[in-house]
Order: structure tokens, then sequence, then C-alpha cells
């Protein structure tokens, strides 16, 4: 973590309940970045569906861990990685696709195209057996610099 000013680490089980506490948590830690409302919202909403992703298609028949690890880097960039360790993505160029879904009908299939775009940069890496990894960065605008 030699490039980051500041981090946090945690590992939760992958039930719904925890959605919540995630984004909060990241949430909390993103304000120390001073990000606007919309900034902190856009943030809050990919990690929600990094997490929501994990929790319904990562480990659709029991529960695993999934890992959040935060830095903030130096041009007020957060970065966001989301891991989990559950059945990985068989063919990552088609769930990238909007509207392609894994799910129940219930599920939109926009969850890679909210990350993409509500954060400056998005990379998601999978291997089918062992997991996935989603990530995310975001450039705060420095309150100083005009927005």
């Amino acid at each position: 973590m030699k490039q980051s000013e500041n981090y946090l680490l945690m590992e939760f089980p992958s039930r719904s309940a925890n959605e919540g506490f995630a984004r909060a948590a990241v949430g909390c830690f993103a304000a120390r970045l001073d990000p606007t409302m919309e900034e902190l919202g856009d943030i809050k909403t990919a990690v929600s569906e990094a997490v929501t992703n994990c929790i319904v298609h990562a480990y659709p028949d029991a529960y695993g861990p999934i890992q959040i690890r935060c830095k903030i880097l130096k041009g007020n960039v957060l970065d966001i990685l989301v891991k989990d360790r559950g059945c990985g993505i068989a063919d990552l160029k088609q769930a990238m696709k909007p509207m392609f879904t894994t799910g129940t009908e219930e599920r939109s299939g926009m969850g890679f195209t909210i990350m993409e775009s509500f954060m400056t940069s998005l990379r998601v890496t999978s291997t089918p057996g062992k997991g996935t990894s989603v990530h995310m960065r975001r450039r705060i605008v420095d309150r100083g610099e005009p927005r």
C-alpha cells in the first residue's frame, strides 16, 4: 500500500444485509476527500452494484467472503477493489454488455454499465471457479480547483 496516503480493508459474508454496510463504510472513507453529494452518491452506487453482483452472482447458492480494499492515492483519487472468491465469470466480455444478466428476471443487467459510468475507471478480472475482482477509481475534484 505504498502509493496510498490512507487505506481501508474489510471482509464480510455475502449476505444482502451487508450491501448497505459496505456502501456506508466506503462512503465514510471517501468523505475525507470532501466529495460533492453527487460524487459521493456515484461512489456509493458503484460500490452497491459491485457488492450486489458478488451476492447475487458469485455465490448464488451459498454465502462466501467479499473483500473491499479502498486506498486514497495522490491527486485526490479514490481506489476501490471489490473481490470475491466465488464462481467467477465464464464470458467476461458478454457480462460487461448492458442488459446481460445471469440472475432472475428482476435483475437489470446494468451493474457494470452503472459502475463504468459513475467511476473514472473500471477494470474487471475474473477466473471461473476462483472469483472476480472489480477495480474502480474515482478522481474527486479538489475544492480549490474549478468544478
